[in-house]
């Protein structure tokens, strides 16, 4: 397609043509040419877009808040893991260290067994940062850690590895790329960060998620940035009074320079700034908002472990089905649960939401899509996934 830039300038052009012809007394303006047939044809349809349009469209309510459920079913039996996931008609399944066995090739039978629908399979994720977080175990590669006193290229070519190793073994989405910027070393996401300041840190991520590319659905985590809220996410909601000013300069280069790259999902964290909202990020269409408008984000978004509110001891989140409509409501593409969750209980809320109108039904449907098309990208049906995040995702021949 022609930028409008140059659109305008060719309009300009013709007027002036015409405008210099009638000042000169030339014979009028030639009868336009008859449209060619080929011009005229409609352009050609996306298949992944209109698979997901037709797939959408004979989906129940249900279905579709199903498919927005990432879970964590224990154990290694691959046709136990894809009939639990099929049955309870998930869109992703996440793998732990008790999902993994001893090998990369049987890790890569046991994920095309559970793969699911031809055509249609569920996300599998996991957590591969390297280092301290890694679930394949024979992942030697550099962490995010190690990569702080290293060049960023080097992060590149640590992930691009990582990549292949996670592609070859079944996985489609790593939740692998720390973009919080922690200083201090007492934090118990230090020795996962990739630096102290966010210059450091928006470049190793850059690198790390162009190093991913084509391999595997490249994570952002924990947005808004842990490193700004002290304490641990996993037992508490940490919070912090850092204005957003304060956010945009010293937390938010990362995840800019990670979007720019072209991470294709952001986990957003259950952390709380309290001048910005009085909720955690997860549960906050104002957080959701400022990822979209302020930095161009239009890829899945996915929540942190849904679990890890309802451990948080806070009276006001302990309720699985309520948190979920909160999350939803909020933003979220997907809901993640590592520990639990009661699918049915989850799918009622979510419907109730949306029939009382808390919930649009066009929230539901924009992310059933998301993810459909996702889904349908990588199964290799219509081709092979590359790095075109800006449409959703694209194909090629």
């Amino acid at each position: 397609m022609i930028p409008a830039p140059r659109w305008r300038a060719a309009r300009v052009s013709l007027a002036l043509l015409v405008g210099v012809s009638a000042l000169a007394g030339c014979t009028p303006p030639p009868t336009p040419a008859a449209t060619s047939p080929i011009a005229s044809r409609p352009p050609p349809v996306d298949p992944v877009q209109q698979y997901a349009d037709d797939r959408l469209s004979v989906m129940t309510l249900d279905d579709k808040i199903r498919s927005m459920i990432m879970a964590h079913q224990p154990g290694l039996d691959a046709m136990g893991l894809g009939q639990y996931a099929s049955g309870q008609g998930l869109g992703g399944l996440i793998l732990m260290g008790d999902n993994i066995p001893g090998s990369v090739n049987d890790l890569g039978a046991m994920t095309a067994t559970m793969a699911g629908e031809a055509g249609l399979p569920v996300l599998v994720a996991t957590d591969q940062e390297g280092g301290v977080v890694r679930r394949i175990q024979s992942d030697d590669l550099p962490s995010a850690f190690e990569l702080r006193n290293l060049p960023a290229p080097d992060g590149e070519t640590a992930f691009a590895q990582r990549g292949r190793l996670l592609a070859a073994s079944g996985i489609t989405m790593n939740f692998g790329i720390i973009a919080d910027v922690v200083s201090d070393p007492s934090s118990f996401l230090y020795d996962r960060s990739p630096g102290s300041t966010a210059q450091d840190v928006a470049a190793r991520v850059a690198a790390a998620v162009t190093g991913e590319r084509d391999e595997v659905l490249s994570t952002l985590k924990h947005f808004p940035g842990h490193g700004a809220a002290p304490g641990d996410s996993h037992s508490d909601v940490p919070r912090t009074n850092l204005t957003l000013p304060q956010w945009r300069a010293e937390h938010a280069p990362p995840f800019e320079a990670g979007v720019d790259a072209g991470a294709e999902v952001v986990m957003f964290g259950h952390l709380q700034f309290d001048a910005v909202d009085v909720v955690p990020a997860t549960l906050s269409a104002r957080w959701h908002e400022i990822l979209s408008d302020d930095l161009g984000f239009d890829g899945i978004t996915i929540t942190d472990d849904m679990n890890m509110l309802e451990n948080s001891g806070r009276p006001e989140y302990l309720s699985q089905g309520q948190n979920a409509v909160l999350a939803v409501a909020a933003g979220n593409t997907m809901l993640l649960y590592v520990q639990h969750v009661d699918v049915p209980a989850v799918v009622a809320a979510v419907h109730a939401a949306v029939d009382d109108g808390s919930i649009p039904t066009t929230t539901i449907d924009e992310a059933a899509r998301k993810l459909l098309v996702a889904r349908r990208t990588l199964s290799g049906e219509t081709g092979r996934f590359v790095h075109c995040f800006d449409d959703c995702l694209a194909i090629i021949d």
